[in-house]
């Protein structure tokens, strides 16, 4: 069974006024059935628009909700300090009811490291470090405690993303499941291939990582608010079919989670929102 999550706001939105609905949609989200909602973690605005803070939104969100997951997708690792992040995310776990989810990658604007003051050389080391540190302190291994633990045990879920090499093996080390993005099905086999290359060097069996990626879609009679990275789900001729079929064709290499960037207008995304969950959803639910 493939579960497919949402973004609560459109692929960059170019205004603050943009998210002021998040909430909202993260409501009726979870009225409509989705696995989860999702939020991107740029500091800064830029090429990729506003973005709220990951963390505090989602907290947000598990105030507003009562069962869909919440995921970060993705954090920027390189920029917390791995304690005040590890007690963050053991807060909002517990808090949520177990319904946290950790999506972090190593970052790419140099401008936000900069802002922050850590230097942008040394990310993905660094990031490594940072993993296992929040690992151990999330299982209370460490030389301190956290003010809380987590709920879920031995911590929340950890999504791991990137394509490069250095990444695939972070996902294998550190990672309950690797996160990709803009992938079709030949493309995520060439990654699992690439896994299976990787597992000896990071000492563990690229089968137990879970597969999920996140992908842009503009729904059919939909227009494009923004132009978004990369291909669309569906094709350039997108139809319900044919995005049931690439979902499906993922879901045969591998893909257990889905999440869905649309790129469409502020104002169309209920209703792309209801027809996802009529045309797509639906469908994935029975199996």
């Amino acid at each position: 069974m493939l579960r497919i999550g949402v973004a609560p706001h459109r692929l960059w939105p170019a205004r603050e006024e943009e998210v002021d609905g998040v909430l909202e949609t993260s409501r009726t989200a979870e009225r409509l059935g989705f696995d989860h909602v999702f939020v991107s973690g740029h500091a800064l605005a830029g090429e990729t628009g506003v973005t709220p803070d990951p963390l505090v939104t989602l907290a947000a969100v598990a105030g507003a909700t009562t069962r869909v997951g919440l995921v970060t997708s993705v954090l920027v690792l390189p920029l917390y300090d791995p304690v005040l992040l590890a007690h963050q995310a053991a807060t909002l776990d517990r808090l949520s009811g177990g319904r946290f989810t950790l999506g972090v990658g190593t970052g790419w604007d140099q401008r936000e490291f900069e802002a922050v003051g850590v230097p942008f050389a040394g990310r993905g080391r660094r990031a490594d470090e940072q993993l296992a540190a929040v690992r151990r302190l999330w299982r209370d291994e460490a030389e301190v405690r956290l003010g809380v633990r987590p709920r879920t045990e031995p911590g929340p879920a950890v999504w791991v993303g990137g394509q490069s090499d250095a990444a695939l093996r972070r996902a294998l080390r550190y990672g309950d499941t690797w996160h990709g993005a803009g992938l079709d099905a030949a493309g995520l086999r060439a990654v699992r291939e690439r896994l299976e290359a990787l597992g000896n060097v990071a000492a563990r069996d690229p089968r137990t990582l879970g597969l999920t990626a996140g992908l842009s879609l503009v729904p059919p009679g939909f227009t494009a608010a923004v132009r978004a990275p990369g291909r669309l789900l569906g094709g350039p001729d997108t139809s319900a079919e044919s995005v049931r079929d690439e979902l499906g064709a993922l879901a045969d290499a591998g893909l257990s989670v889905c999440s869905l960037w649309l790129a469409v207008a502020t104002e169309a995304l209920p209703d792309a929102l209801g027809w996802v969950a009529e045309e797509v959803l639906s469908h994935f639910s029975k199996e």
